[in-house]
């Protein structure tokens, strides 16, 4: 422990040496230009925002509150803003002393709702020193068609070289051969755990409410951690401070508002969506008397304000609720998440920026069954409560330095079940609770030495398993072999470790770069399920004595190349991860009501490997991408297939994602996406034996066998209403075909006896969808 604070305080003295010896004037000869980037339409703090120099060639990017801050030698300047998307306003700036500008960036409404992943400035593709970034904005998601019409940034990511649906229609993804677990997903900084609705296939999400995404796969900033795999980082709106307006949709199974404006103009804004299906309204039309009760829907409600106090402070307060809701005559299903964030953002000086943030997140679900004998209830709940504070230092224009820290708590409730009826079969069980803390440190800086950009960082972090908690001791066979209680607020474990990351990018002219990063990550929460299309029944579980942390080492590089203009962007990443303490169950686990899960795990090692190819085009009429990725993941467990190496259930060797967007007209939109996948690696029967007169079936090796490969294609009509000057109120219709040609995709494929031949065993394919239509009218006021 005294060695890992050693070289943790090394390190932090060696980023601001780096910085303060930089190639760069000496800090008394600089002054500051900085201040905030606004959209001028609605007062909305533009994230990614590009500040540049022309005469330096160089400049800065506003961050996730839309700050900007660089550091040059008095004189008079020519600065552009840039943000894709918006109209580019060029400024004389005379510099002599430290000068706030606060810029506004107006839309341009020439340019068509773009569907292409945008970047910080039209070139921050290449030089950026970040790899296996995807950035999106809420209009260029809403141009993809989507399932049933339900516009869904999961769904938009899943097309990304690199990341997979785990099934058909599913919420659940992974990124670069890792599990779903593995991906950290936050709204607004707190942590979302289940991102699904209707058993995954619609995600919680409300593009309505979203203002920005971005997808960092693998390579992950210093100031996060906690997943080996990606973090998915959405962002809120913050609502409209100069004037009220909404904006929302009417489609075939659900309807969505959003309304938002200003308290106090240009001082304190407040947004309010909420999203609704009603499929269980028209249910009683199409069932019999006694299943008139059935209810099937979900709801979710996002809601944020935000108070200027003044220059330097503003104020944002988050709030996320969904909830999905099953019920039949027998059996109810009942699950949800809550977050909430409150966050300072403080500017000490022109160099200097904070934000401080309380977060908490709660996710919970119920089952219940009505019988008289085998009727039960079964609850479980999950919160974290965190405290998050980081700074951003701007010591001279070719540093940026952040640094700060955070703690969560996690409190988890495996299960409380009890049996109900008359005379119930089951008696009440209670698992136990968890509770763990979990700490982090960081420290990183972005430099910039010529041609070369280096970001460079690390991350201190740790978990402590607190009692009151049972621990089960088990011997070289998985059997208990006894346990120990630990009374409330005992530290019984702890876990630490150092997670340095580094990226770097070398321009070789003005057009193309090549990029190389390391990344490592430890993961402390880990996921039990046996399903790939993910379930609200999955349990959460925390590392303890008997789960060591997952780590994670994975080195990149590519070659990045602009043409035409920056009008289209090329790349080539080349990846390869080595896990350790890899978690996968042995064959049928019993996960599901089980305190002694700890047993039914094993441990062992995985890798993954592969390519990922990318063209995005962004014309003024047309836009798209051609993305294709080959890749392999694997897994070597002592205890699982003979102790031979396996394909992990996500690895599936080639992926294409076709997106296409036109104009046509001056009101039409056309959008057409086109998804090829490898199948997913099973276990299925290959042979038989007869044992004491009865058929055994006899089992492939762990995942040696393939799902059928995956294909579809989606196609969309957008038509705008007439744009007259002095109507307030503007719609749109969208016509959308999901899987146009009526693939018959297998989403589970399974074994049963044949009815003619009782020696014979028949696979049955189950599928979901085939040609799904959907029409939605959406409208802004």
């Amino acid at each position: 422990m005294n060695i890992l604070n050693r070289i943790t305080l090394l390190f932090i003295h060696l980023i601001f040496y780096v910085a303060a010896n930089a190639v760069a004037p000496a800090d008394k000869e600089l002054v500051v230009l900085s201040g905030h980037i606004k959209d001028g339409e609605t007062g909305e703090l533009l994230i990614g925002a590009a500040v540049y120099f022309k005469d330096l060639t160089s400049g800065a990017t506003s961050n996730e509150y839309g700050f900007y801050s660089y550091a040059v030698k008095p004189g008079t300047y020519q600065v552009d803003f840039i943000y894709l998307g918006y109209q580019t306003i060029s400024k004389t700036i005379k510099l002599t002393t430290h000068t706030t500008a606060d810029i506004e960036l107006y839309p341009d409404n020439k340019t068509i709702a773009e569907v292409v992943v945008t970047s910080k400035r039209v070139d921050a593709h290449v030089r950026d020193a970040q790899m296996g970034v995807q950035k999106l904005q809420s209009r260029d998601i809403k141009a993809v068609p989507a399932l049933m019409g339900e516009v869904d940034v999961i769904k938009v990511l899943q097309l990304m070289p690199g990341v997979q649906a785990t099934s058909e229609g599913s919420s659940g993804f992974s990124v670069r051969g890792g599990n779903p677990d593995q991906n950290l997903i936050l709204l607004d900084e707190a942590i979302v755990y289940n991102a699904g609705h209707m058993l995954g296939f619609f995600s919680v999400f409300n593009n309505d409410a979203i203002k920005d995404v971005q997808l960092y796969k693998g390579d992950i900033p210093a100031n996060y951690g906690g997943r080996l795999a990606s973090l998915v980082d959405v962002r809120m709106n913050d609502g409209n401070n100069k004037k009220w307006e909404g904006n929302g949709g009417i489609g075939l199974i659900s309807s969505r508002l959003t309304l938002q404006g200003p308290l106090v103009k240009n001082k304190t804004s407040i947004i309010a969506s909420a999203r609704r299906t009603y499929a269980d309204m028209f249910l009683p039309l199409f069932v019999e008397e006694e299943d008139k009760d059935n209810k099937i829907y979900f709801y979710d409600i996002n809601a944020k304000a935000k108070h200027v106090i003044n220059n330097n402070n503003r104020l944002y307060l988050s709030f996320y609720t969904g909830r999905d809701v099953f019920k039949e005559t027998r059996s109810r299903i009942n699950y949800g998440n809550r977050t909430f964030t409150l966050r300072w953002n403080h500017v000490y000086n022109p160099k200097l920026f904070s934000n401080i943030t309380f977060i908490g997140s709660n996710y919970d679900y119920s089952l219940e069954a009505d019988d008289a004998t085998s009727g039960f209830i079964w609850d479980s709940k999950l919160r974290d409560y965190s405290l998050k504070v980081d700074f951003d230092y701007y010591p001279n224009p070719n540093n940026t330095i952040s640094f700060g820290g955070q703690s969560i708590f996690h409190t988890m409730q495996p299960a409380t079940a009890m049996g109900t009826g008359d005379s119930p079969l089951l008696n009440k069980i209670v698992l136990p609770d968890a509770h763990a803390l979990e700490h982090a440190l960081y420290m990183a800086n972005s430099q910039r030495i010529g041609r070369l950009n280096l970001k460079y960082g690390l991350r201190f972090s740790g978990l402590q398993n607190i009692g009151s908690g049972i621990v089960f001791q088990f011997n070289e066979n998985y059997e208990e072999m006894g346990k120990r209680e630990y009374p409330s607020g005992e530290v019984f474990n702890t876990y630490w470790g150092l997670e340095p990351r580094l990226g770097l990018s070398y321009m070789l002219n003005n057009s193309s770069s090549v990029k190389g990063s390391y990344a490592r990550t430890r993961q402390y929460l880990h996921l039990a399920s046996n399903s790939t299309s993910g379930t609200p029944l999955d349990v959460w579980f925390m590392s303890s004595p008997n789960i060591e942390p997952q780590i994670s080492d994975q080195v990149s590089v590519g070659y990045f190349k602009n043409i035409k203009n920056n009008t289209i962007e090329t790349s080539v990443e080349l990846f390869y991860k080595d896990m350790q303490n890899t978690i996968d169950f042995k064959d049928y686990p019993d996960l599901l009501l089980n305190d002694k899960m700890e047993g039914e795990l094993r441990i062992g090692k995985s890798w993954a490997y592969g390519a990922e190819f990318l063209v995005k085009v962004n014309k003024d009429r047309y836009s798209g991408w051609i993305g294709y990725t080959w890749s392999k993941s694997w897994r070597k467990i002592p205890e699982i297939n003979d102790g031979n190496k396996y394909l992990s259930p996500y690895s599936r060797n080639h992926d294409v994602s076709v997106v296409l967007n036109r104009m046509v007209g001056k009101r039409g939109h056309v959008g057409v996406n086109w998804i090829y996948t490898s199948g997913s690696p099973m276990t299925s029967p290959t042979g038989r034996m007869f044992v004491a007169g009865d058929v055994v079936p006899i089992y492939s090796a762990r995942n040696q066998e393939r799902m059928p490969d995956y294909h579809r294609m989606d196609v969309s009509y957008t038509l705008q209403g007439k744009n007259k000057k002095k109507r307030k109120w503007q719609g749109e219709w969208n016509f959308a075909l999901y899987n146009a040609y009526g693939r018959k995709n297998a989403w589970s494929i399974y074994y049963e006896q044949d009815e003619t031949d009782p020696y014979r065993v028949k696979a049955v394919k189950t599928y979901l969808f085939q040609v799904v239509p959907s029409i939605t009218y959406n409208f802004k006021f």
